[in-house]
Formats: C-alpha cells, structure tokens, sequence
C-alpha cells in the first residue's frame, strides 16, 4: 500500500535533483529566460522549519471513475527562504491530468517536457527566485513536487487533479487514497479533510470504510456522500474506502482473508438494506424508560426530557408505544401500549412536559413494567432504557435482576441501554444487552443525553428486516458436526437490519471454495430470503484484505472481555486475549503492560498477570472505572473498521490506538 503522502523534505539546492527518475511536468511563469550555470548549494535548513496547514481531498466517483483532487497548504515557520519538496505516492494506474500551484491567488500552468528540459527551467526558475512547482515521477506511484521560494512565515499551496480506474473485486469497488503522513513527524497537520461524492448506475448498496469511521449520508439510492475529518493529526492510515451496487432489497458482499492455507481464514460479510426513500419499514412497538431519580435533578433530566420527546415526535402512525418514568415508583404514560396517531403523540409529549426528578432508582420495577406491557411477537419490539445509577429500590441483586427481566421478555424484545454518567452499574447494563440482542450506549457527564438518545434511534428507528439469519453452504462440502465450516461469527447475536445501516459480519472458515450464502428475515410484507455467491479463498496471495483479519481480531476481544466480565475468569480465555494482544497490537486495560519494552512478550507469565489485572479492574462494576472499561469492551465488540496496516504488526504499530476514544 502506497504511504507518505505530502510528505516534505527541505534541502540545499544543489541536491535537489539527486536520483530523480525520468521526465515529466512542469510548471513555469510564462517569459522566463533559461539559463544554465551551476546550482550553488547552501546549508539545509532545518526539518522543523515548515508544518502543514491543512489537506483535503475531494473526490468524485461514477461507477468506476475516480476524479481526485488534491490541496495542500503548508506553511514555512522558519525565519529563512526555503525550498520545500513534497513526495506523495499516486494510486497504480491514476493518470495526472492536470498540476496547479497557488501562489497569492496566481495559478501557473503546466506542460509535459523532457527531463533535462523541465529540470534547465527549474534551475532558470530558482536562480531568479520565482515560483514554479516542479512535478516528477520518482518511482512506482510516487511522485515529487518542489517549490521555491517560500519566504519566511509564508503559506503556499499546491493543488494535484487526477483520474483512476477503480478496481472492483468480490462485487466491490475499491477506491484508496494516500493520506499517510507518517514522516510528519515535527509539527501534526492542523486539519485533514477527505469528501467522497458517489453515484452509481445500479442502485449502491454496501459503503464501507475498513481504516476510518466516516460520515455517511444517502441522500437516494444511487448516491452517497463520505466524509472524513482530522484535526491535529500527526499519523493517520491512508483511507479507504469500499462500495457496492445490486438490484434488490438487500445487497451484500463477501470478503475472505486466509493468509495461512493451514489455518482456518477470515471472513467479512456486508449487508445492505434498500435505501430508497419509498421502502416500506416495518411496523414497531417501542417502549421508552426513563429514570427520573433525585440524581437526574437540574441539566441531567432537561437533556433526558428533550431526548424523551425527540424519541416520540419519531415515531411513525403505524407505531405503538408507550412511556415508562420511574424513581422509587414506577410510572407509565397509559396503562398499556398505544398507538402513535397525532392526539397521543401531542397528550405524550404533554406527560413529558410535566416530569420532573426526585426519589431512589427502581430499576428492576422499571424493566418489569416495560416488558410486560410487550404481548406482540409477530412485530418488532424495542425497549429504550436510560438511568444515571445503580439500583437502590426493590431487587438490588443485578444477576436476579437481569434473570428477572429474562423471564418477563417474552416476545423477544431488543433492549438498548443508556447509562449516564459515572455512578451506572455498566454492568447490569451489559449483561441486559447481551440476554436481550441489543446495546449498551455509555453517556459521559461532560456529553449530551439528548445527542447520544437520537444518535442511537436514527439508527434503529427503521427496522426492514427483523429475526435474521445466515446459512453459508459451500459447494461440494460435506458438513462435519464437530469441525464447522463458519464459526466464532461477530456480532454473536445477529441484530435487526435497519434502513440507511449496514451489517458488519466477521468470523471464521475452514473450508474454502465456492458458496452460497442466504440471509433470511422477517420484512414488512413476510418472511424473506435473499441468496447470493460468494467465494472463500484456499490462500491470499497479498494483503489487499488483511483488515479483515484485524476487524475480527478486534471484536474477538470485544467477546473475550465480555465473556470473563459476565461469567467470570476463564485462564484458557485471558491466555487467548494476551495472544491476540501480541499479534495484533490491540491493547486492553489488562493487556498495557505489554505495550512496555521491558516486558518480554514470550513470557508465560503474561496470562497470569493480565488474569490478575482482568479480575480485580472486572469486579468494579460502577464509577469511573467500571464505566470506561465497559464503553472500551463496547468499542471493541462493535468495532466497524480497523486501521491499515495493523495485521500482524504487533505492538508498537497499533498499541496508541488502543485506549478507548472520548
């Protein structure tokens, strides 16, 4: 993978063209004499004297063409005249059509020459100090652009346009970009922004982002905007991005990954629901809880107020829902589930006006009160639960509570936990969204309720396809009960697919070849199957997919944590995370002590201590540290993407990116 891009290198004239390969473009000031005495050279300057302003990259793909252009704007932070040369690697098979320098508002043109033509007028050029920008290609995808003068504490900025075939493979179309700037290493770039315009013939289905979490949005069904942004960033991966197209209601791509023949392979699996603004969701029943306990008093239950009511005005006529507030009591909007036309909404919205917070936390009479009102398996059900606290009235026990909640959810229900602040048992919270399909959203004191609540409900506002399921039959293959051919599949309970989402499945094969793969569910019009082929590969020839190997890695131990923080220690698990640990860089609160040179990795005492570290951190079930370890193991159990280049890289190459993002 090609890295490096922008990257300077401030140097004395006379090596300026060492080693450079052959011609290409330049671009001159238009009249100017050329002359060809020698270059005189001078001391360089030092590495430090220049620091990046800001990179964006706007791109526009149809189909398979890619129109890229490139701005950069740098700054020279020294108190002397420098020279700056840029080196940045272009994609294989991407045709330069055009090179702009910026000076003062002045764009130079620029022509295809012979080198030693292009490098005599570079040289005329400099010696009487104007401004060109020299482009020459220097090896395989890279090329070099210099520009002299920049004048003490002077800003210049340098432009790039190209077109690229995209390659496409296993139905999807595979568009990178060389953001890389690892060389960088004096002064970060203050902001780095990338934008990706899509439009497809077929409808666009699957838009993923392996090395980076992207804004998306899908404005229809044959086009989207990514965008990604930066700030301060001294190190970032080169972005990639991943699209497909299919006819359908649901279209989804198979990735495989095996780079060892006589290990068992890696898989990622996308599925993409039709995003068309016409699509028919499926009808839902919600039920909102909410803790108005005395800790909620002031900013804290205004924000869960407003969430509240953001949550009703969602709902669509064919809903059915209702309100659950509790403290030591537990209250509800009606005494059983109504239907979401505008007068309910209006008199809800109205009950919502009218809480106010005071008293202890019920949390068991809370969840027994949601789900009991739940009676319709043939729709989905939804239990949004928020609470700032740990259970203080009624069942304090947080295993009977979450046994209790089990026994009362008869319909299935998905429950999607909101806990705020740092005094939540995040644990109870965990293990009600583990028995209960859904998720558990961790809210900072210093964040918004509000923001967090509709962030979450956008996404599972929605549903298309509910209770699904994956087969995987691979041709000519005979299924053996004790040696599956697909296993240790994450997410380990398959969701509902929702519209504008897409699901991220990873795991294991053994078996390679041929296959059909079918997802089956229940859409708004009845149960529905969607068959597709894929192809397991016997042994990867390159790395072009080896993030899928370090996507499940990274869930992996996601599952790991979850499993020893639910159901205890479990020494052949905790030897399992430090192994996974080494070989992938993918750091944990129990696993730090790894990241330390002094510390020999082969020792087989690792497992021992990070055992040790996992049970006494893994009993804090609330403050601050219960809370950071549980919103860490959900980034990971959820994790969408996982940076370029991390696959077998060990620790140091990933080991900064471990600590959980705020």
């Amino acid at each position: 993978m090609q890295r490096g891009f922008w990257t300077f290198v401030v140097a004395a004239f006379a090596a300026l063209f060492a080693n450079l390969a052959q011609a290409q473009v330049v671009i001159v000031d238009h009249g100017v004499r050329i002359i060809r005495p020698p270059v005189v050279g001078r001391p360089a300057p030092p590495p430090s004297a220049y620091k990046v302003r800001s990179v964006d990259m706007n791109v526009t793909v149809k189909d398979q063409i890619a129109t890229v252009q490139l701005s950069q704007v740098f700054q020279n932070v020294s108190s002397q005249v420098l020279e700056a040369q840029l080196l940045f690697p272009m994609p294989e098979n991407a045709a330069v059509s055009q090179l702009t320098l910026l000076v003062d508002g002045k764009e130079l043109a620029g022509k295809l020459m012979k080198k030693e033509e292009a490098r005599a007028i570079y040289e005329s050029i400099v010696r009487q100090r104007k401004d060109p920008a020299l482009l020459e290609y220097l090896g395989q995808g890279l090329f070099q652009t210099s520009v002299f003068p920049v004048p003490p504490q002077a800003e210049r900025k340098v432009e790039i346009r190209y077109q690229q075939l995209l390659r496409s493979e296993s139905g999807l179309t595979d568009l990178l970009l060389p953001i890389g700037t690892h060389k960088h290493a004096h002064h970060p770039i203050e902001s780095l922004n990338v934008a990706v315009r899509l439009e497809t013939s077929d409808p666009l289905k699957a838009v993923y982002s392996p090395t980076h979490t992207i804004e998306l949005s899908r404005p229809d069904g044959t086009h989207a905007v990514c965008k990604l942004s930066l700030n301060h960033v001294s190190n970032p991966d080169d972005f990639r991005l991943l699209f497909g197209t299919e006819r359908g209601a649901v279209g989804m791509s198979v990735l495989s990954y095996r780079p060892k023949d006589s290990e068992d392979g890696y898989f990622l699996m996308l599925a993409s629901p039709d995003v068309r603004p016409d699509a028919k969701p499926i009808a839902k029943t919600c039920v909102f809880v909410i803790d108005r306990s005395g800790s909620m008093t002031g900013q804290k239950f205004e924000q869960a107020r407003g969430a509240l009511k953001f949550l009703l005005q969602q709902l669509r006529p064919e809903d059915n829902f209702n309100v659950v507030v509790y403290d030591s009591a537990v209250e509800s909007f009606r005494p059983e589930l109504q239907r979401a036309d505008e007068a309910t909404i209006k008199a809800a919205l109205g009950f919502a006006d009218g809480l106010y917070a005071g008293g202890s936390t019920n949390i068991d009479g809370a969840l027994q009160t949601a789900l009991n009102q739940l009676t319709d398996p043939k729709r989905p059900n939804y239990v949004l639960f928020l609470t700032d606290g740990i259970p203080t009235v009624g069942e304090l026990n947080e295993q009977r509570i979450a046994a209790k909640a089990k026994d009362a959810n008869k319909v299935n229900a998905r429950v999607f936990n909101f806990g705020v602040g740092f005094d939540v048992n995040s644990r109870l919270l965990d293990r009600l969204s583990r028995d209960h399909r859904g998720q558990s959203v961790y809210v900072r004191p210093s964040e918004n309720i509000e923001a967090s609540v509709a962030a979450l409900y956008r996404k599972i506002g929605a549903p298309v396809l509910t209770d699904i399921a994956i087969n995987v039959d691979i041709d000519a293959v005979i299924p053996v009960a004790t040696t599956p051919l697909i296993s240790r599949t994450y997410p380990r309970q398959l969701t509902d697919l929702f519209q504008g989402e897409q699901l991220v499945w990873v795991g294991r094969y053994r078996q390679a070849g041929a296959a059909k793969v079918a997802l089956t569910g229940v859409a708004a019009d009845g149960k529905k199957t969607f068959a597709f082929p894929a192809n397991f590969v016997a042994k990867s020839n390159d790395e072009t997919f080896g993030f899928v190997e370090k996507l499940w890695a990274t869930r992996r131990v996601g599952e790991i944590i979850d499993e020893l923080d639910l159901r205890g220690q479990n020494q052949e698990l905790i030897d399992e995370l430090v192994r996974l640990s080494v070989q992938h860089g993918i750091l944990t609160p129990y696993t730090s002590f790894l990241a330390d040179e002094n510390v020999r990795l082969a020792d087989t005492g690792n497992g021992l201590r990070a055992g040790g570290l996992a049970r006494r951190e893994l009993d804090k079930a609330d403050g601050v540290a219960g809370f950071e370890q549980r919103f860490f193991k959900g980034s990971l159990q959820n994790a969408q993407n996982a940076q370029a280049g991390g696959v077998g890289g060990g620790l140091p190459a990933v080991a900064k990116s471990a600590a959980p993002q705020s």
